[in-house]
This record gives structure tokens, C-alpha cells and sequence, in this order.
């Protein structure tokens, strides 16, 4: 039985704006319904093969197609400069881009002859050097053609343009790619449908134009006789032929219009990450492929259907050179940096601090911050991005979606002008090592977030950077794969003759791969220490708390510390008086009551638990109250169970003064 369609309430399309639509489309109709019913269909290939026809036809199609690669010579760059550079004028140079959309076509033809006419501005300079005279001649239509079509081009190739990410074409330039390799090999296949969009408009108002070409080149039979011009002659002799024609054209521009499907609006054209068909999905990050025996890296089928090795990818020689690092940032982020050969520092803090924006800056790719950069004996600051030597990780790995995984990590070897198979078989030893060597021949698109995270990984190891850049490179993967993907890089850290800087907010990272730790703040370095040192003695609350502590800022007294949010903790070590500090209280050294205790603690406070999670084998209970900041106290799931505790249960909190550290701000 069919059930009965339902409306969604309030989705009732109001009268008001349904009337004023369908009249609207009801006079788009009516003219092209006025040439399908005036048709003489039995004349019509009569008409459209009659030799002034098939001469303007192909006069148009010349003409067009030169527009057309004119508008691609000019249109392309100019659309690019529109959409990635800012400079003084910018306003006016996409108004004079706009003007002949809008513009008077006729009005066009006259400003074309007054700036390339016989006597106009350019027109005897171009005529006595290069014998080229645009008026009256074929070239002159290609020109009119041009100045009225491109602009169809440049808009749709800039919208798709400011679309695209600029990480991509950054992190092609911090890989090594020169400007122009990243425009070619990058910006313009990843904008290619939003390019051709814009081309087939171009072509198509070209091939219609009318007003420009009449007034710029005139009407000449063979030679600016365009096939619009020979609809307007055949209207005054044959009103039959020119229908048929302008049925011929409206066809054309039909089929042009209904094979874009829109695309001409621009906009981003990365597609989103989706999962392959389940019968080639990857295996899940949770479950990374098993390592290959010793001496091989991957397998093929032979003959008899058993597995045979392939030889091994020869491992990437290790560096030879080493380059030491001494950078000092101005801008939002001031702070001097010296690091040895071998050196990896994680880059901590919380939003906002600047971590992203030091590295951009050591980048070349911010003007937020300016870094005047040395890497061993090189001035790489005086250096334009893709010569510095500095390969970068962005937070969403940016890998490009036209190439493969493979194709990715070998990027920055080919842009270093390594051979395309030594590069290959590099790129294919790194995806290997980092368990995604069965997923090479794959595209982004069907990789799952992390594993698109370990080839982006893959690819910045294989560049050979001198400086190494991780924005928060482990993020998107699971735990177990996490600690695999974390051993590799630890292990290729060991032998890296450069520096590395990690963002992270992960403090098992920070404590694992970093030797040194450096806290930012409002663009300043709080704190940079060993991570043993950060870890008992963090400066800032932010870090306490990514460790897991409690963190409360305020001014030291004669016996503790006076906290920002109220109340007064007694400390057995107390620093003098009036000092800034901030007090660190394990979450384990805070003891939880159901009445007041006695005894020993003397910081005691009443409170209600708000919230109770579960931290492995124990309980994380955060408790709030009125007189002290909130605490997070951290107990075994027995002693909550015989303690009675959950949600909005009232408690009282202890703390032992000798169990608080006061570290100065």
C-alpha cells in the first residue's frame, strides 16, 4: 500500500514569491519558445549549409577559439593575482575586470578603436612597428572577442581560486616547490573544473559576440563576418535563415550552459574525504597491516599463487650535514630560539598562544611574525619559502587530492630534482615504514583521516628538510596507531641532522619525543625546559592541566598563596610575599570526605562534585566550591563506591601543605 505523502509544516512555498517566479520563468521561456515554433524545421540544414553560413561558422569558430587562448594567456594570472595577492588598486583592477560584463557592447567597439584604432592611442604604434592593424581585420575580431569574454573567465577562475586553500600551495612551497611548480603542479589541477567552467563561458560569449566585433572590426564577408553579424544581415533578407541560425547558436550556448551544471559559481573544488566501497576499504587505523619480513618491503603473487618478496627499497642515506638552529621571531611572537643538530622541542600552550604562528613564521609564510632564521651556516630567513629547507605538517595534513599517496610523498624529492624512480622508491620505503605502503596507489579522498595523516608524514620526512616543522601530526590517529606511528618517528628523529618543532596538546608526546619543551604564552616563551622539568614544574596553568594537575594562579602570602579565584592554600615552602605564583596540587594528593576531617590537612574547603569521569583504572572527580577555585580530585572506583559519590553530592577536600608546590610566574 503506498503511504500517503506528508508536508513538512511551515515548507508551504508562500503565493507571493511562487507568482512572481513562474512569470519570471515564463519570460526567460517565451523568447526561446518564440524560435522553436517560427523554426521552418524542414529548411533548416538548407539553411544552416548554405555558404555564407558555413564561412561565418567557421570564421566564429576561429575567432572564439583565439579569444579563448587569449583569455587563458592573460586571464589565468590575472585571476590568480585577484585571488592570492593583495596590493594597492586591487579594487579597481576587478572593476575594470567587471566593466565589460556590463558595459554597452557598441560603447566597447568605441573604446577599442579609441585605444587600438588607426588613430587611437596604440593603434599607429602597433601599426608602424609590427605592421599589425586591428580595424576591419580578423585579428580585430579576435581582440573584440576578448575584451567582452574574458572577464567571464577571470570571475568564475577567482572564485574557485579563493576557494582553495591556500595550505595546499603552502605546503607544496615548504616541500620545495618553486612558485611557479606549485602553480602548475598544484594550484591548477586542483581548480581545473572551475578553470574549464570559465573557459567554456569565455568561449561561448565569444563565439556570440556582436556589438564589439560590428563596431571595433566591422562586417566584412570571410574576414570579421562572424556568425551573430550573419544572423543580422539574414533577418533583413531571409527571416527564415537567420532563425535557423540563431537556433543553431542558442543550441550551442544550451549544451554549454547544461554540461557546466553551475560549476561556473566557483568555490572550492577539494572534494570530501570518503571511505573507498567496502570492497577496497582499507585497513582500519586501530589494525595497521603487519610489518614485512626483514628484507622486504612489499609482496607480489607469483605464478604458483604464493606469496613471493619483492626486493627492499634501499633505506634513504642518513644526513650527512647538520644544521643547527638559531631563530629570533618579532611580530606577534617575540622570542629567540637556539637548538642543537638532533634537537626536538614541543611547541605547547593554549589557543591562541602563537604555536601555529611560529611556525609560519619560520616558514616565510605569515606577516604576523617575522623570523630571522639560521640553519647551520645558511641565512635561510633572507630566503623565499621553498628554499629555506623547512618542511611543515599542517594540522589537516593538506595532501593534494589530484595525486596519489605515492605521487604525494614524492613530491618534495621531485621538486629537489630527484630522479622520478629514485624518488618513487623512496617515497614508497617511507608510506612503507609508516604501514600505509599497501595504500601508494591510493588518492586522500579515499584514505581515512589517519591514515592520510601518516602520508602526510611521510611526505615531509621524505623532503630531506633541514628544519622540521609537526603541526599536531598524530592527532587524527587512533591510540594503538598513535604509539606505532610515535615509535617510527621518535626512532628517525634519532639520526635527523636538523631540528624538529611538534605542536601539541598531547603531553604523552611532549614527554616522549621532545628533549626540550617550550611553553608559549601571548606570543612569548613562558617556559622552556627539559619535559621532566615542565612536568614537576610547570609556569603555566594551561600545562598543568594538559598533565593533569591542578593549577591555581595568585599572589604568594607570608604562608602560601592567596589563589585569583579566592580562599587561601597554606603551603609548607611559601616564596616571598607578593610574589606571582602558581600553586600545583596533584589530582592524586587531594583526599576526598563526606564529612569534615580532622588531622593532619591543613587546607580543608566543603564542595559538590560536578562531574566524575574515568582516567584508566581510577575515578577523576571534579569538585567545586565557594570558597577555593574548582579541584580535581583522582581515587580508585572502590573508594567512590564506599564513599557514596556521584553527581551533586556535597564532599569536603583535603589537601597536606607539604603536597602543594609554588612555582613563581
Amino acid at each position: 500500500m503506498r503511504r500517503p505523502r506528508t508536508r513538512t509544516p511551515g515548507t508551504r512555498t508562500p503565493v507571493a514569491l511562487a507568482v512572481p517566479a513562474l512569470l519570471a520563468i515564463a519570460f526567460l521561456l517565451m523568447p526561446l519558445i518564440g524560435i522553436l515554433a517560427r523554426t521552418s524545421w524542414g529548411e533548416l540544414g538548407t539553411h544552416l549549409t548554405s555558404p555564407g553560413v558555413t564561412e561565418a561558422l567557421r570564421l566564429s569558430l576561429l575567432v572564439s577559439f583565439w579569444a579563448l587562448g587569449l583569455s587563458l594567456l592573460l586571464g589565468v594570472p590575472l585571476a590568480w593575482l585577484l585571488a592570492r595577492v593583495t596590493f594597492p588598486g586591487k579594487t579597481l583592477v576587478r572593476t575594470l575586470v567587471l566593466l565589460p560584463m556590463v558595459l554597452p557592447p557598441t560603447v566597447g567597439g568605441v573604446a577599442l578603436l579609441l585605444g587600438f584604432g588607426r588613430r587611437g592611442l596604440l593603434g599607429p604604434w602597433l601599426e608602424d612597428t609590427f605592421g599589425l592593424t586591428l580595424p576591419f581585420h580578423t585579428s580585430g575580431a579576435v581582440v573584440a572577442a576578448t575584451f567582452v569574454a574574458m572577464p567571464f573567465l577571470v570571475i568564475s577562475l577567482e572564485g574557485t581560486l579563493a576557494g582553495l586553500r591556500p595550505a595546499y600551495e603552502e605546503t607544496a612551497a615548504s616541500l620545495g616547490a618553486s612558485p611557479v611548480r606549485v602553480f602548475c603542479t598544484v594550484t591548477l589541477p586542483m581548480v581545473a573544473p572551475g578553470l574549464a567552467a570559465g573557459a567554456a563561458l569565455t568561449w561561448a560569449r565569444a563565439l556570440g559576440e556582436f556589438g564589439a566585433t560590428i563596431t571595433f572590426a566591422g562586417n566584412l564577408p570571410g574576414t570579421t563576418q562572424t556568425l551573430p553579424l550573419q544572423v543580422y544581415l539574414l533577418l533583413q533578407d531571409s527571416p527564415e535563415a537567420a532563425t535557423s541560425v540563431s537556433l543553431l547558436l542558442l543550441a550551442i550556448a544550451m549544451a554549454v550552459l547544461i554540461g557546466l551544471r553551475g560549476r561556473w559559481t566557483g568555490g572550492a573544488t577539494v572534494r570530501p574525504r570518503r571511505a573507498p566501497r567496502a570492497a577496497a576499504r582499507p585497513a582500519d587505523d586501530a589494525h595497521p597491516a603487519p610489518p614485512p619480513p626483514a628484507g622486504t618491503d612489499r609482496h607480489r603473487t607469483g605464478d604458483d599463487g604464493h606469496l613471493c618478496p619483492e626486493p627492499a627499497a634501499p633505506k634513504p642515506p642518513a644526513p650527512q650535514e647538520r644544521w643547527p638552529l638559531h631563530a629570533e621571531v618579532t611580530g606577534f611572537n617575540q622570542l629567540t630560539l637556539d637548538a642543537d643538530p638532533g634537537t626536538t622541542i614541543a611547541v605547547v600552550g593554549p589557543n591562541g598562544a602563537g604555536k601555529t604562528t611560529l611556525l609560519r613564521a619560520l616558514l616565510g609564510l605569515t606577516p604576523r611574525a617575522h623570523a630571522a632564521l639560521r640553519l647551520g651556516g645558511t641565512d635561510a630567513g633572507a630566503l623565499p619559502p621553498h628554499r629555506r629547507g623547512v618542511a611543515w605538517v599542517p594540522q589537516d595534513g593538506a595532501l593534494f587530492p589530484h595525486l596519489s599517496a605515492l605521487t604525494n610523498t614524492a613530491y618534495g624529492l621531485r621538486a629537489h630534482r630527484v630522479p622520478r624512480a629514485e624518488a618513487r622508491r623512496e617515497a614508497q620505503w617511507w608510506l612503507d615504514r609508516l604501514d600505509v605502503g599497501h595504500l601508494a596507489h591510493r588518492k586522500p579522498a579515499q584514505l581515512s583521516g589517519g591514515q592520510a595523516q601518516r602520508v602526510a608524514l611521510a611526505r615531509a620526512l621524505a623532503a630531506r628538510p633541514r628544519l622540521l616543522l609537526l603541526d599536531e601530526p598524530l592527532a587524527a590517529l587512533d591510540q594503538t596507531t598513535r604509539a606505532h606511528v610515535r615509535h617510527t618517528l621518535r626512532t628517525h628523529l634519532a639520526g635527523f641532522g636538523g631540528v624538529c618543532l611538534i605542536v601539541t596538546h598531547d603531553p604523552v608526546e611532549a614527554v616522549s619525543l621532545a628533549d626540550r619543551v617550550l611553553v608559549l604564552e601571548d606570543g612569548r616563551t613562558l617556559q622552556d625546559a627539559p619535559p621532566a622539568e615542565v612536568t614537576r614544574r610547570p609556569h603555566s596553568p594551561w600545562v598543568a592541566r594538559m598533565l593533569g594537575r591542578n593549577a591555581w594562579p595568585g599572589t604568594a602570602t607570608a604562608d602560601g598563596l592567596a589563589p585569583a579565584g579566592g580562599g587561601r592554600l597554606v603551603v609548607a615552602e611559601s616564596l616571598p610575599a607578593g610574589t606571582r605564583a602558581l600553586a600545583i596540587i596533584a589530582p592524586e594528593a587531594v583526599s576526598v570526605h563526606r564529612d569534615k576531617p580532622g588531622g593532619s590537612p591543613r587546607n580543608v574547603w566543603p564542595g559538590t562534585i560536578r562531574e566524575i569521569t574515568s582516567a584508566g583504572s581510577r575515578l577523576r572527580i571534579l569538585i567545586s566550591s565557594t570558597e577555593v577555585p574548582d579541584l580535581v580530585a583522582e581515587i580508585t572506583p572502590q573508594a567512590a563506591l564506599e564513599l557514596g559519590l556521584a553527581d551533586g553530592v556535597p564532599v569536603w577536600t583535603g589537601v597536606k601543605a607539604t603536597e602543594v608546590s609554588l612555582v613563581p610566574r
